[in-house]
């Protein structure tokens, strides 16, 4: 009988709202090579959990759900794409804390070999900095090191359960060194934080919305999802969502099918973006500017199409605003504000996603064919005309 995830992710959703909501925002992908079960960062700055379907059929009921919670522990706080408190590289002593941290949340729901504040003699409920200087402290946990304490079997070699020391997850893929950048790590943070902020949302229909998260925990969520949003994050992650991905053939790339027969495949990837620039009489010229500041330091990663809009359209202000150039603020309109009318031209051509800047003082529009974000400033995320399930971010004077 083969391991069935998404079984258990309905399982969890009957006591666990928030847990279940989160989990049907992250990829979960079956991998063998992983012995047991991890979280990481993807190529295309994404968490996703894989897991050893092998390792997560062979625990009971109770402790698979618990390695579930255990991964989606280490997104909520952050343990996957933040450096040590001392500032130095993910360690294995870093590791080790994180652990610590969780499962004093989850006493009961994983296997004994797992790592247990009482095997080191330690309270339960500490932060995983906490547990850090505690093991640093007591030279404990370092690299090499077997802290763990877990049981041997009857041979004294060992339990022979999948546990390295104790540390029974996968901690390869956080971030440090390899194919992932700091702009990876960024990209992820803020599509993390989206994915909770709309667990949560969800979670709160269905009532006991924590379920078993303590208030520690819940209170570091609710830090999390309201805290400061790095806007270059913000729309690198929208464009990237947004990624059309296009073959080409190259000889540096070996074809796995037919190795030196055929060239391999490179996939190239852009994106059609277009930015709305609502430019009616209520958006002032400093907020106009702000705009223009923010398509400054967009351009610097992608080409995007510029709509100068108010009540009306004119099509002979579209242009192109082409990767790494700059352009001062320009106003080229002054009347009303209709959003339907941006949304018209976008649905009648090819764009693969719809950024709106405006004050946010008029009716909501016909809906989008592609994906479709708006940004303001303070007052307008604050006070908007209308509200939908669409992403809104508020451009604060001082970036963050």
């Amino acid at each position: 009988m083969s391991y069935d995830m998404n079984g258990e992710v309905f399982k969890l959703l009957m006591s666990e709202p928030f847990f279940a909501a989160l989990s049907r925002h992250i990829n979960k992908v079956p991998n063998k090579s992983v012995k047991t079960a991890g979280v990481r960062i993807d190529n295309d700055g994404r968490f996703e959990m894989v897991y050893n379907p092998d390792f997560m059929q062979g625990l009971v009921e109770d402790h698979r759900r618990g390695v579930l919670k255990h991964e989606l522990y280490h997104l909520i706080l952050e343990h996957c794409s933040v450096r040590s408190p001392d500032g130095k590289k993910i360690s294995k002593r870093w590791n080790f804390a994180t652990d610590l941290a969780i499962n004093s949340h989850l006493i009961g729901e994983l296997p004994d070999f797992c790592l247990w504040p009482k095997k080191f003699g330690y309270p339960e409920g500490q932060a995983a900095e906490w547990y850090y200087a505690k093991l640093e402290q007591d030279g404990k946990g370092g690299e090499g090191q077997c802290d763990g304490n877990h049981s041997t079997g009857e041979d004294g070699q060992g339990s022979g359960e999948p546990c390295d020391c104790g540390n029974f997850d996968d901690h390869a893929g956080w971030g440090e060194g390899g194919d992932i950048t700091e702009d990876m790590k960024n990209v992820a943070k803020e599509r993390l934080r989206e994915d909770m902020r709309k667990s949560l949302n969800e979670a709160s229909q269905q009532g006991n919305t924590w379920g078993s998260v303590p208030a520690s925990c819940q209170k570091e969520i609710m830090r999390f999802i309201n805290g400061t949003i790095d806007w270059k994050a913000v729309l690198r992650a929208f464009i990237g969502q947004a990624q059309k991905a296009e073959s080409i053939n190259t000889v540096k790339r070996i074809n796995k099918r037919y190795p030196y027969i055929h060239a391999g495949k490179r996939a190239k990837r852009h994106a059609n973006i277009a930015i709305s620039i609502d430019q009616s009489g209520s958006v002032s010229d400093e907020l106009l500017g702000m705009f223009f500041a923010e398509l400054n330091s967009l351009s610097k990663i992608a080409t995007f199409t510029v709509i100068p809009f108010d009540c009306g359209l004119d099509e002979s202000k579209i242009y192109v605003w082409k990767k790494g150039k700059t352009r001062d603020t320009e106003r080229v309109l002054n009347g009303g504000t209709d959003f339907d009318v941006p949304t018209k031209y976008v649905n009648e051509h090819s764009f693969d996603g719809h950024i709106v800047l405006t004050d946010m003082c008029a009716p909501e529009p016909k809906p989008s064919k592609c994906r479709r974000m708006w940004m303001t400033d303070q007052n307008g995320a604050q006070n908007p005309y209308f509200r939908n399930n669409e992403r809104l971010i508020a451009i604060s004077k001082k970036r963050a």
